[in-house]
């Protein structure tokens, strides 16, 4: 009989690039690259101050066209996709939602897109880039706690932008232990262990609420003006969004625009692998918009999600088993699930629906957001619209006690 060993589970945390305490977050993220990339730097560096004094642009037409031959490993490939999407964005978003860029300059365009094709990643900032491989901790010696962490590189919105990429971290950092959960859940399956399914099932739900406990810091803070009015533009991406309708011509890369969504929590690797493992299939625009989101995902975090969708389905298993721990777990498991969407709804409400409504109602488009991006999430989904859908499909997989579908 196979037993589930530390062996088995190192391998997985290898092949997924999976941390155990950190989940899916880029471990010790570097915060300097050779110096050859020093341009690269500088601009990163310093790119709240320049997007403000509208310099940036400027400064990029004058930056030379840099190799990225000289990156050698991971991390640095990481901080470079980094580095490089921030310039990006704060080149594109400088002059605000009426003026946005719709040329990618060679400096920028053909170094991001040769970085972008090593890594396995899209040419533009993602969540991967901004919230998993953008902290670096105050003092090493110290916990990772929100008062000792701190960003790589920022965008304008002062204590906000950093309390929005840090708690969001956060909250992917209580997702590990349901990550781990996960995976003995799938070994489980294999032998099938109904105590280990049970015990992994535990573990998610256990991680699900920790996420949504933490999610609750993004109250104090961000500030929900500060967020939408300035924040929120510069993780607006070109593709399903009015302002860049043409998407993005990336210089020196392509003839053609290049169409690609911002970040947003839907690339975020970890509620896709709840999903994939409890099967909640969302359907028609939604599910596609998911699926999409993949693409930018790490591709080893993305082969976790793919991995878990073609295995034998854990509800279906559930089911026939007609036991009641096996149904009370996995309810629990889903109802967390659910709790964390509400949830998230209700932050969105906050943060992007009431502070859109105030601008239009005082017929102010704020510099960096107005009206155009009031219902449109930064991946381009229709927010409100697809975070219900999404809640609402996760609320249907519960298994009903003695239902019909388990005496069938």
């Amino acid at each position: 009989m196979e037993t589930i060993n530390r062996e088995t589970l190192q391998a997985d945390l290898d092949a997924f690039d999976i941390s155990e305490e950190l989940g899916f977050l880029l471990e010790e993220p570097l915060t300097d690259l050779p110096d050859y990339y020093r341009a690269w730097l500088d601009l990163a560096n310093n790119l709240t101050h320049l997007i403000e004094s509208c310099q940036l642009r400027d400064l990029v037409h004058k930056m030379p066209v840099l190799s990225p031959h000289l990156l050698s490993n991971h991390r640095e490939l990481r901080l470079a996709h980094l580095a490089l999407g921030f310039i990006s964005m704060g080149y594109v978003w400088q002059e605000g939602q009426h003026a946005p860029a719709e040329i990618l300059p060679k400096a920028l365009a053909l170094p991001f897109w040769l970085v972008s094709r090593r890594l396995g990643l899209p040419p533009i900032l993602t969540y991967a880039d901004s919230v998993l491989a953008n902290w670096k901790l105050r003092d090493p010696t110290v916990d990772m706690e929100i008062g000792n962490m701190d960003l790589i590189f920022s965008f304008p919105g002062g204590e906000s932008c950093r309390g929005f990429f840090i708690v969001s971290l956060l909250v992917e950092m209580a997702a590990s232990s349901g990550i781990m959960g996960v995976l003995e859940v799938m070994h489980a399956m294999k032998i099938p262990d109904h105590n280990r399914i049970q015990e992994g099932l535990a573990k998610v739900t256990q991680s699900l609420k920790k996420m949504k406990e933490t999610f609750k810091l993004m109250h104090n803070h961000v500030d929900p003006t500060a967020f939408h009015g300035t924040l929120r533009i510069f993780v607006s991406g070109w593709r399903d969004n009015p302002m860049l309708p043409n998407g993005l011509l990336y210089e020196g890369v392509s003839k053609e625009p290049i169409f690609l969504s911002g970040g947003s929590a839907a690339q975020s690797s970890a509620i896709q692998c709840f999903d994939a493992l409890l099967g909640i299939q969302h359907e028609d625009e939604t599910g596609a918009f998911l699926t999409r989101m993949r693409d930018y995902m790490p591709p080893a975090h993305r082969q976790l999600i793919e991995t878990l969708s073609v295995l034998p389905p854990l509800r279906d298993f559930i089911l026939s088993q007609h036991s009641s721990d096996l149904y009370q777990a996995y309810n629990s498991c889903v109802s967390a699930l659910v709790d964390l969407r509400s949830y998230h709804l209700s932050a969105v409400a906050k943060y992007i629906v009431v502070p859109g409504n105030q601008a239009r109602t005082m017929g102010c488009p704020l510099r960096g957001v107005g009206t155009v991006l009031n219902a449109t999430g930064t991946g381009g989904s229709s927010v409100i619209v697809f975070l219900k859908s999404v809640r609402n499909t996760t609320q249907k997989a519960l298994i009903l006690e003695r239902s019909k579908e388990a005496e069938e």
